[in-house]
């Protein structure tokens, strides 16, 4: 009895659904796995705290000046362009709020994750793949997962991966503090009499939700950031792909911008 074959272009789409489910299940049991390292208190013996301060220190302090002056340049424009349209519409009273909205809430945070992508993670996948050998062998995806050792993931991944996410967390964090200030100094100039209007305002924006979800929004661009392009890079591919692209970076794209759509979604739907 004859059998009839899938057409081709079926098999290729069924083996590619078939790649992205393995590759997102590497990703989601890396994440995991570092997660529960990076609780484990075994992982922070003197010299291991030693080392994760000085990749934090040194992700962070050589990205915080140049990230904040380049934000701090984009905030003053962006400020005046809101408050300059405002002002024309009659709309003055609402061109803070909008700012703290626009800028702070949404823009700042994402602008950290992707500098700290771009800036440090990306290179280091490209490096850590020399250290660690193949240890699975190829699956019917034509996917192979290096695996590494506990040791690997205290002495090498998880201070990694703590710094990255410390950085967009900081880099965030100051950033949105100096737009604040810009804002005032934009709007009121240097008289203190515009400030307890300001704080008004600024409260009224950041209540408790709005708080909560500004922390966990922060929080989860700083872990994509720190462990989506390390997933990536440690996957080897039996195929043959001319992309020029940095393992990983679609895909953390992607995950930044569903965790922004479902921060908007929660906050304004």
């Amino acid at each position: 009895m004859m059998t009839t074959r899938s057409p081709p272009f079926i098999e290729a789409w069924g083996l590619a659904v078939h790649r992205g489910l393995a590759s997102s299940w590497h990703l989601v049991h890396l994440g995991a796995l570092l997660l529960v390292v990076a609780l484990s208190p075994s992982t922070y013996p003197r010299s291991n705290r030693t080392t994760i301060s000085g990749h934090i220190y040194s992700n962070t302090v050589g990205a915080l000046p140049w990230f904040t002056a380049m934000t701090a340049l984009i905030s003053l424009v962006l400020i005046r362009v809101v408050v300059v349209t405002a002002q024309s519409y009659g709309l003055s009273q609402f061109a803070l709020e909008m700012v703290v909205r626009v800028l702070v809430l949404e823009l700042i945070p994402l602008s950290a994750a992707m500098f700290i992508a771009l800036r440090s993670n990306l290179v280091f996948n490209d490096a850590l793949n020399t250290r660690f050998s193949t240890r699975q062998p190829s699956s019917a995806t034509g996917l192979k997962v290096i695996t590494p050792t506990l040791t690997d993931l205290q002495c090498v991944w998880v201070p990694r991966v703590l710094a990255s996410s410390f950085s967009v967390m900081a880099l965030a964090t100051v950033s949105s503090l100096m737009a604040l200030v810009l804002a005032y100094l934009s709007v009121h100039g240097l008289s203190p009499w515009g400030l307890p209007g300001y704080t008004r305002t600024v409260g009224h924006v950041f209540d408790l939700a709005v708080t909560l979800g500004f922390g966990l929004k922060t929080l989860f661009f700083s872990l994509a950031v720190a462990i989506v392009p390390l997933a990536a890079s440690l996957e080897v591919r039996d195929w043959v792909t001319t992309s020029t692209l940095q393992p990983g970076i679609v895909r953390l794209f992607l995950v930044l911008l569903c965790i922004e759509a479902a921060s908007l979604s929660v906050k304004y739907i």
